[in-house]
């Protein structure tokens, strides 16, 4: 069954987003390991198994920013039993048809650090590597929907091989879905990457994560 999530997260991808009237919408977990916060223009989703009112309580009408506010994410934290991982961009990418233009090698190694982190947000995890330094994962994260993790070696980086992972990594999902990808606002070359790829910015976001489990 599509979660209420997913259908808003498919949405905004798409370039439907929720209303911009300030307001916070509080839907429930997705699934037990999802958690968190999405905030678009004007208007946040808060997706945890908590009251409505517990959230409006602490959120006042028309702060923008309280949805992703240190106070309201420690306050969420505490009633989960969970910390707040990093508060990310949030991108996302139409997939393109054909072959990926970059010669990938799948692996099943699931000791590299990426892909170890990403077995712990996503389910139905694939990888591959590049000759020269890059490594691609792609699986289902958030409510199901397809997310990339990429990641280039010190020595191959400053020559375009993560915006050749981005791209490629749109080739390598369903036709008509769409590609997530989130990175630090503050890791400006990832985002640059994401950017000249076709990654399209759709707001930011948050995820609620066990103690211990951040990054």
């Amino acid at each position: 069954m599509t979660s209420e999530l997913s259908k808003v997260l498919t949405a905004a991808a798409r370039g439907s987003f929720p209303p911009a009237d300030g307001s916070v919408t509080v839907l429930p977990q997705p699934s037990p390991r999802d958690v968190g916060v999405v905030s678009f223009t004007c208007h946040a989703v808060v997706f945890a198994d908590v009251e409505p009112s517990w959230v409006h309580d602490r959120i006042a009408p028309g702060d923008l920013a309280g949805p992703l506010s240190p106070p309201f994410l420690t306050a969420l934290g505490e009633r989960t039993g969970r910390e707040a991982n990093n508060i990310d961009l949030a991108t996302a990418a139409e997939a393109l048809p054909g072959p990926p233009p970059l010669e990938l090698v799948e692996t099943t190694d699931r000791s590299h650090p990426r892909i170890v982190r990403a077995l712990r947000h996503r389910d139905e995890v694939r990888a591959w590597t590049t000759g020269d330094g890059g490594t691609l994962v792609i699986g289902r994260g958030v409510a199901g929907r397809w997310e990339l993790a990429m990641e280039v070696e010190g020595a191959a980086q400053g020559r375009g091989l993560g915006r050749r992972l981005a791209h490629a990594a749109r080739h390598l999902i369903p036709a008509g879905e769409r590609l997530w990808a989130q990175a630090a606002p503050g890791n400006a070359r990832s985002v640059r990457a994401l950017l000249a790829a076709g990654f399209v910015p759709v707001g930011a976001e948050v995820l609620m994560v066990p103690p211990g489990g951040r990054g």
